[in-house]
């Protein structure tokens, strides 16, 4: 309990009942205190937005004069603070068991109700130490529901923050329509296919989707499926106890059991084995998961959204994917197109991604000669946005205060020819040699991305890296790439 009083406004039109109000509440009163007394609804609800902070609990009788009483008051009471808490008074003839009427006053926003009798009729409301109790009561749940409030405003600013970092940057019809899909989506909780080009942003809706979902303020996980092995991807998924296998010492949550109540996110789902299949085959009939070394299945529940760069189909007649996973995921299947389909979003993208590696890198935001951005929508873009997102980053970080067509040309690496000046540093400047740790992280990181632009999944990079794909996804993370 607090140490300041709990400050309470009384409606009530009849005298009589304010005395014995004030009567019963004299008893705790180093605890409770009426600030105010009204006979209407009206003048309550003036009171209450002039300043709302002013009061912790109202207390009103059920049938008071005026039009506006009753659960209609209640409502509009929590409409103006949802944590101020009501406690109704009644002179009604009424069963205390009467549950039709309690749960009515309930369902408009009451606290706890009490008749005015039994008790004391000349002295007290009720029986007083029951009403005192309810005070006390209400108070508690008043400062846990603003606890509550006050924490999921800053996870609501936290949400707010990562949608502007994922905003999606279009000016093309297609996309627009893209939005208003990812809208609707939001607002149901079935299973979504995305299709598209490695590239062109596929996890970035996905995200969207989610963080716009009643699942926002909880987790979204990620997991791309082309980067772990297939003899580990199941107990990634599912998890698994403990003794379950030799050196299982510990039990392991599964990536699903993380994501309860929340967003799992399958990137490269074509990717998945067929083993891996059967089990999220079964999670989707039945939202149970089944763990390595248990017996019993575990309740959880989990939105799918899933990702391919695959044509699907392709792959069911290859045998590579189950037809009936297939269509337990693709319920409502959304397809992103290619960068080079929609030109009128180049310039927007690369001004938005200059702006954003300027401020990253402390830098001047760059001039850019009018080629340039001629240049940029004459390319095809076969990396789609993340090959645009490189190489805006790559312009910024060698930029002098201007972008150049032959600076971009330079950046654009499918454009160059084997040579000896094709390479993507330059060293005419002495002032800025660099340590070689340095250069030799920024030839990776540039390398690992000329190599994922030209490449038709991750996993297919990691196979041209000669990596294995966990080692791949580890590097790329170390490198920033995502």
């Amino acid at each position: 309990m607090s140490d300041r009083k709990i400050k309470i406004l009384l409606i009530e039109d009849e005298e009589f009942d304010v005395r014995r109000v004030r009567n019963t509440i004299k008893l705790f009163d180093q605890l409770i205190t009426i600030v105010d007394v009204t006979s209407n609804g009206s003048d309550a609800l003036d009171l209450l937005k002039k300043n709302t902070k002013s009061y912790d609990l109202v207390i009103m009788d059920y049938q008071i004069a005026g039009a506006l009483r009753g659960e209609e008051l209640i409502k509009k009471i929590k409409q103006i603070n949802s944590t101020i808490q009501i406690i109704v008074i009644t002179k009604l003839t009424i069963n205390v068991s009467d549950f039709d009427f309690a749960k009515s006053l309930m369902r408009a926003g009451a606290f706890w109700y009490c008749t005015k009798y039994p008790g004391d009729i000349d002295e007290y409301i009720y029986q007083p130490t029951d009403f005192l109790m309810s005070i006390l009561n209400a108070y508690d749940k008043k400062r846990l529901e603003e606890e509550s409030y006050n924490s999921n405003k800053k996870l609501i600013r936290n949400i707010d923050e990562i949608l502007e970092k994922k905003k999606i940057i279009s000016a093309s019809d297609s996309i627009r329509k893209l939005k208003v899909s990812i809208e609707k989506l939001a607002e149901s909780d079935i299973n979504i296919l995305i299709s598209g080009d490695s590239g062109t942003g596929k996890e970035l809706v996905a995200n969207n989707i989610h963080y716009r979902s009643a699942r926002k303020l909880e987790n979204f996980v990620p997991i791309n499926c082309g980067s772990i092995p297939h003899d580990l991807i199941e107990s990634e998924l599912f998890g698994y106890e403990k003794g379950a296998f030799t050196g299982a010492n510990t039990g392991k949550q599964g990536l699903f059991e993380v994501a309860n109540n929340g967003t799992i996110f399958l990137d490269e789902i074509g990717e998945l084995p067929l083993s891996a299949q059967v089990k999220l085959l079964r999670f989707i009939q039945e939202g149970e998961i089944e763990k390595i070394g248990r017996t019993k299945s575990i309740k959880v529940n989990v939105r799918i959204i899933a990702a391919t760069n695959k044509n699907l189909e392709d792959e069911i007649e290859k045998g590579n994917f189950r037809e009936d996973l297939f269509y337990r995921l693709n319920i409502v299947p959304l397809h992103i197109p290619p960068l080079k389909n929609r030109p009128e979003d180049i310039d927007l993208l690369f001004e938005y991604f200059k702006i954003l590696y300027s401020h990253e890198l402390g830098k001047t935001i760059p001039a850019v000669d009018k080629e340039v951005l001629q240049s940029l929508k004459n390319y095809y873009w076969p990396g789609n946005v993340r090959e645009l997102k490189n190489v805006t980053q790559r312009l910024v970080f060698y930029s002098d205060g201007k972008i150049t067509l032959e600076d971009l040309n330079l950046a654009l690496t499918r454009r160059k020819k084997s040579g000896a000046n094709d390479s993507p540093f330059r060293f005419s400047d002495t002032s800025q040699i660099q340590p070689l740790k340095d250069i030799e992280r920024n030839f990776r990181k540039y390398y690992f991305m000329f190599v994922r632009d030209n490449s038709e999944s991750d996993a297919h990079a990691a196979m041209k890296l000669g990596l294995a794909p966990p080692n791949f996804h580890r590097m790329c993370k170390e490198l920033g790439l995502k």
